[in-house]
This record gives structure tokens, C-alpha cells and sequence, in this order.
């Protein structure tokens, strides 16, 4: 019988060879290494919501508060909540937002981990509709509304349930985001040269660079084997395919003295990218078309295509900042940021907001309202103090770390 050898993503944990009936208890040491699998000490509950666009797997994490959002995530291609979202979820700065907020996991039908093959004649729904299956979804719950986060495929069709619901949506974090219509299959088939044009290869383009894909071996390794065994094939291939026959999002930039119902978010949003990811330039064109004054991109330096698995440390400082300027969590530690600043001087995100606004006052409009402000960035570097962060200059949209 063939080994097979499953890398670690802990450059100190040495490499584990079993046979193939063992790979996926291999597989299931290197997600945790990784930080990939669940914590288990985190009460949660799944269930399989039925749509009339197919069943959504849904896993709650904590209890949603009255008077207050919820989490709600969506995985890209080639990714389960599990592998999209734990090393973010499971570092140990995430764990202040986690007891404020219940998280809700979405699984596109049949991407979720064991899923059954989708039955013959299902038609699978088009972006448009798995937008509408996050609407279902949040009712099934009795959920009034949610902070979205979301990435890839699924910052696409968050994107648009919150075009299409602006009521349910008080903030969007949304990672490597495209507006664009085009697909990436063929980008990717050019770009691949000596590689088999697999499925699993052309997703690995899909969320790594070029650089990752080079270099970070046991990081692609260990995606790759996921994407190839632990994603139904055939349910993935039909995801692929609604994502690859997508249209543009219908956004525009509201102009001062323009038409004044243009189409975009109504909410604030947070686009965030590695500064090697193979999205940079997507991001980029999608934070050109949506309204400067409630929208911050967010570039991560020294980072690839998966920034809540890179630096998940400073994504989750980035989403404090953002939550707090929504009117939420006014009293949260930035611990992250003392440590980097009195460590190394490293800059990190600091974000206006309405921190200091009591969360009494909250309202739908007031969201609003603060969302107008809240969204411009400072990123500069800063001495080794342990001093409040400065406070952002106006009408910065795009900023660094």
C-alpha cells in the first residue's frame, strides 16, 4: 500500500506518514496544527437549514443576544467554515469578540465537511439566490441582523444579500472581494503552466499566490489535500461553476452632486487583502466602485491570499476596530496592539469611531450615521509607547499594515 506523507503547518511539528486508511487521522492532526480544527470547548449546534435553493448547512456558535447582530461567515471555493475560518476564530485574541457576538456559520449546499453527493437534477443556485438562502437562513433563527464576514465566492454573495437586505446587514467585513464579472478558470489555466489542470490546482490559484504557491509548501499541501478530500468533488465543481458564471456586481460610487439613488451598500464595510494575494487587483477596483465615505480597504503587508490564516492576529485587531466603530464593545482591550508597539513598533490599524458612543443610543440610523465617520483609517508607524493609538486623519480609504 502507498504513504502518504501530510505536512504540518508548524514549522516545529515533524511530518507524519501513514498509508492511506490513516490520512485522515493525519489530516486531522495537521488542521489542528494548523489551528484549522474546531475548538472544543466552544458550545455549538448544526443543523441543516432547507431553502427552496437547496439545504444550507448553518453551525451557531454561542447564543445570539437580544438587540444585537450576530456573526455571520461565509466560506470561499474549496473551503469549509472549518478551514476557511478557525485559525481566525481559534486565536486567542478572537475569543473577547467571540463572548460578544454568537457566530453563525453558512455552508454553500453540499461544501460542507461529509457532505453527500448532490442529488442527480439538482440544479445548484446561482450566486443570486445563495444570497437570498442567507435571508432564509437568519430568519429560520429569528436573527434580525448581522455583521457579515466573508471571503472569496462567499464575499460575493454577502455582498449581495446586503445590496438586497440593507436592513439585516449593519457592517461587512468582506476578504478578497470581487466586483467583477469575469471568471478566474481561464486566468488560472494561463497562469498554471506545468501544472495538471486539476480542480483542486486551479482553486489553489485561486486562493494563494504565487509566491505561497512556491515557497509554502506545507501550507498548499495541506489546502490541497483538503480541497481534493475533504470537499465533495462533484458538489464543488457545481459551486465552482455558479461562482465562474457570476455578473458584475450592480454597485455604483455615489458622486457628490450625482444621481443620488445610485445602487450600493448602505452599510459600512471593511475590504481586506494581503498585499501578495492574487485578488489585490479586484479588491482594489470593488473598493473603487462602492461609497468612499463608509468604506476602508485594508491592505496587509508581508501577507498572501488568506489573510485570517497569515495574520489572524491582525485581522482580528482590524475587525475590533471595525465592530467598535459600528457603536459595539466600546470597553474591548487592544492587547495585540500594546504588545506590537512596545515590542517592535509595528503600525497597526486604528479606525475612528464612534468607540467612546454609549451603546444605549444605538439604532438603525445611528449606525448610519456613524458609519459616515468611522470608516477612515490610520496606518503610520508609531513609537515603542503603550499610548492610545492616533486617531485617523479624514477621508483616508485605503491604508496598509
Amino acid at each position: 500500500m502507498s504513504s502518504t506523507k501530510l505536512p504540518s503547518l508548524r514549522k516545529n511539528t515533524t511530518l507524519v506518514e501513514v498509508d492511506e486508511s490513516g490520512a485522515d487521522i493525519a489530516l486531522e492532526k495537521s488542521l489542528s496544527d494548523f489551528r484549522l480544527s474546531d475548538d472544543l470547548h466552544s458550545s455549538q449546534t448544526e443543523e441543516d437549514v432547507e431553502t427552496q435553493f437547496g439545504k444550507v448547512h448553518c453551525t451557531m456558535k454561542g447564543t445570539p443576544k437580544p438587540n444585537r447582530p450576530v456573526i455571520l461567515t461565509l466560506h470561499d471555493i474549496g473551503l469549509n467554515h472549518k478551514t476557511c475560518f478557525n485559525p481566525l476564530f481559534n486565536h486567542e485574541d478572537m475569543q473577547e469578540i467571540s463572548r460578544h457576538f454568537a457566530v453563525l456559520h453558512v455552508e454553500a449546499p453540499g461544501q460542507h465537511e461529509g457532505a453527500s453527493t448532490l442529488p442527480t437534477g439538482f440544479v445548484y443556485p446561482s450566486m443570486d439566490q445563495l444570497s437570498e438562502t442567507l435571508a432564509i437562513v437568519l430568519k429560520h433563527y429569528g436573527i434580525k441582523s448581522a455583521i457579515g464576514l466573508a471571503i472569496g465566492a462567499g464575499a460575493y454573495i454577502m455582498t449581495k444579500f446586503a445590496l438586497n437586505h440593507p436592513d439585516m446587514v449593519e457592517g461587512l467585513v468582506l476578504i478578497n472581494i470581487s466586483a467583477q464579472s469575469e471568471g478566474w478558470m481561464d486566468w488560472a489555466a494561463h497562469k498554471m503552466s506545468g501544472w495538471a489542470h486539476t480542480l483542486p490546482d486551479m482553486i489553489i490559484t485561486h486562493l494563494f499566490s504565487k509566491e505561497e504557491i512556491q515557497t509554502n509548501h506545507d501550507l498548499i499541501a495541506t489546502y490541497r489535500h483538503h480541497i481534493q478530500n475533504g470537499v465533495n468533488q462533484s458538489n464543488l465543481q457545481q459551486f465552482v461553476k455558479s461562482y465562474n458564471s457570476r455578473k458584475a456586481l450592480d454597485v455604483e460610487r455615489p458622486v457628490q452632486g450625482g444621481t443620488i439613488n445610485v445602487r450600493t451598500l448602505k452599510c459600512s464595510s471593511l475590504l481586506v487583502v494581503g498585499d501578495s494575494s492574487p485578488a489585490v487587483d479586484a479588491v482594489v477596483d470593488c473598493n473603487s466602485k462602492l461609497n468612499p465615505t463608509k468604506t476602508t480597504l485594508l491592505k496587509m503587508q508581508d501577507c498572501g491570499g488568506l489573510p485570517q490564516v497569515d495574520q489572524p492576529g491582525k485581522l482580528v485587531e482590524a475587525i475590533k476596530y471595525f465592530i467598535q466603530g459600528l457603536g459595539y464593545m466600546a470597553s474591548a482591550s487592544m492587547t495585540r496592539l500594546v504588545r506590537s508597539r512596545t515590542s517592535s513598533g509595528t503600525s497597526i490599524a486604528s479606525m475612528d469611531g464612534s468607540r467612546s458612543r454609549s451603546q444605549s443610543t444605538r439604532s438603525h440610523t445611528n449606525v448610519e450615521q456613524r458609519g459616515r465617520s468611522q470608516t477612515d483609517v490610520s496606518m503610520q508607524s508609531v513609537s515603542n509607547s503603550p499610548s492610545e493609538p492616533v486617531l485617523p486623519a479624514p477621508n483616508r480609504t485605503e491604508v496598509s499594515c
